[in-house]
């Protein structure tokens, strides 16, 4: 896998100050894309151990809440075979931060039932992760007044209470 960028300090995608990582890889290809350079698998440089490595340094200052997952595409099967090893080390060494996750997939019908998205590690990804961020950008519902999402189709779950719990739970952060 490769990421096309990490924020240190990001205020944007999530609550709180977060560390962001932009995977590259993407085939939704949402017309109206922020980060269309991400869309191609070879963008920007190899996520290596070392990559992790700084990614958890970032991590430990006490006022970052968490990590972002971002894209490109985290929930590129490829892309998520790359990310599962890494979110368990960040579990294991912060197991109080949150991680979110923003994916042009739909929770219901391309991550939880049987897809070209689901892949042997989808299931361990998605325990791992506090929020997601479902659905594609869709430039005709742009909406600039949400908060941490481009256009209104997209929704802000709370995926641990949405997998214990078997219904989708949502978020109104507006």
């Amino acid at each position: 896998m490769n990421y096309g960028e990490i924020k240190k300090c990001d205020i944007a995608d999530g609550i709180g100050v977060r560390v962001s990582l932009f995977v590259s890889g993407c085939t939704h290809c949402c017309e109206g894309c922020f980060n269309e350079m991400t869309w191609d698998f070879g963008y920007g440089q190899p996520f290596t151990r070392e990559t992790e490595d700084t990614l958890l340094e970032y991590l430990s200052p006490d006022y970052i809440k968490g990590l972002t997952l971002l894209g490109g595409e985290p929930m590129e099967p490829e892309n998520q075979r790359a990310l599962v090893p890494f979110l368990r080390r960040v579990r294991e060494k912060f197991p109080h931060k949150t991680i979110w996750c923003y994916t042009g997939c739909v929770l219901e019908t391309q991550l939880l039932a049987e897809s070209r998205w689901r892949c042997e590690c989808t299931d361990e990804m998605l325990s791992m992760i506090d929020v997601l961020v479902d659905g594609e950008f869709v430039l005709a519902r742009r909406n600039i007044s949400l908060a941490f999402r481009g256009s209104d189709n997209q929704r802000i779950i709370d995926l641990k209470r949405t997998l214990a719990e078997k219904n989708t739970v949502t978020l109104d952060l507006d």
